[in-house]
């Protein structure tokens, strides 16, 4: 009957999802809005597959450190400090990237676990600037994508994130200072909050970068915390049923406090020196004047990655950086079996899956980064 071919479409759909190599969707949630981290509540199973879990197996309880964010099946994208006792103490060998997991004391069968093949940090991180503060982790093996386990949309430049929908963002991390990370996965909406407001005299004074965001809510109550950073900070496109990865959470003062809102390093900054790290780079040329696909397609077809085309620059000048480009050269050290690149002769901060970077084309060229 009727009902029988609507149940058959939707699963047919749902196979069709998991295996297209598209990113920033949620087969298991039917996203309700209703589900707010710090104010936040706990997440559904599935809810935001593409966040993991980095966890220290020397750590008490669960081990949980830092969240990430899953970009290609062999890629996660998380924040650099979460790894600099890890590399003075030399057994990042022993962590863990724990996926699909909603509950970290009661992991289902849903839940995949991989080690750290590489860790490689970008090479201008400064701890004492807090700037770069990004890290992409090499998983031991691809991962299998499925209903709980699914890629995060990369954003490049062509993205206006000012023109997207609701923004939430989601991690284990407790509700306030000194206390360990929370057992299920929280998720909170917020707000993206202007750069030059969250500068300002009362709020955080110009100690945010330009490669920075804010989010969070200007009256507090809502924001991230220790063990959230390295998560996702998502976007919904109001054209289709999917999410942006358009941060990485970085730091705050305190945990959301009133116009102390949470610092998330962006991602369209990194986009070139992501796709770099990936082996997926490719020389820019000058902007095409249109896309070469179809304008006819819908935003929410499931499309493969199209063909190299170039981005604009859309990441600070190489000045930011406290080394000249000509010194970056990126040295290697293996501790316990796992690699570690950093430059400057210092550590700097230390289902089927698609291997290419999670991103979706966007079917105009008018836009220009934010």
């Amino acid at each position: 009957g009727t009902h029988g071919q609507a149940v058959w479409a939707d699963l047919v759909s749902a196979v069709a999802v998991l295996f297209s190599g598209v990113c920033g969707l949620q087969p298991m949630a039917a996203h309700s809005g209703t589900s707010h981290v710090v104010g936040g509540t706990g997440a559904l199973p599935g809810a935001w597959p593409w966040i993991v879990s980095i966890q220290d197996p020397w750590e008490a309880g669960t081990g949980h450190v830092c969240g990430g964010s899953l970009i290609s099946a062999e890629w996660v994208l998380t924040a650099a400090h979460c790894f600099l006792e890890a590399r003075e103490g030399g057994h990042i060998a022993m962590w863990r990237v724990v996926f699909g997991a909603t509950r970290l004391t009661q992991p289902g069968t849903e839940t995949q676990v991989h080690g750290i093949k590489r860790l490689l940090v970008h090479p201008c991180y400064s701890s004492l600037t807090k700037r770069n503060k990004v890290v992409q982790l090499q998983l031991d093996r691809p991962m299998q994508c499925c209903y709980y386990v699914q890629l995060a949309c990369m954003p490049n430049g062509w993205l206006r994130v000012s023109d997207l929908g609701t923004c939430y963002n989601s991690g284990w991390g407790p509700r306030e200072q000194e206390v360990r990370p929370m057992d299920v996965l929280q998720e909170a909406q917020v707000c993206l909050i202007d750069l030059n407001l969250c500068n300002s005299s009362r709020w955080y004074c110009g100690a945010v970068h330009p490669h920075n965001m804010c989010a969070g809510s200007p009256q507090g109550g809502i924001g991230t915390c220790l063990g959230d950073s390295g998560g996702p900070l998502v976007c919904k496109d109001k054209s289709a049923e999917y999410f942006w990865l358009v941060g990485v959470t970085s730091c705050g003062r305190g945990c959301a406090r009133a116009k102390r809102p949470g610092i998330y390093t962006s991602t369209q900054h990194y986009y070139e020196w992501i796709l770099e790290q990936m082996g997926l780079y490719w020389t820019p040329r000058a902007a095409p004047t249109s896309w070469p696909w179809s304008p006819s397609l819908s935003a929410s077809t499931p499309l493969q990655r199209p063909s190299p085309t170039p981005d604009p620059p859309v990441a600070e000048p190489l000045a930011v950086c406290s080394c000249s480009p000509s010194l970056i050269a990126p040295q290697t050290e293996e501790a316990e079996g796992v690699q570690f690149s950093w430059s400057w002769g210092q550590i700097t901060g230390i289902c089927h899956c698609t291997s290419a970077l999670g991103t979706r084309p966007r079917l105009t060229d008018t836009t220009t980064a934010v």
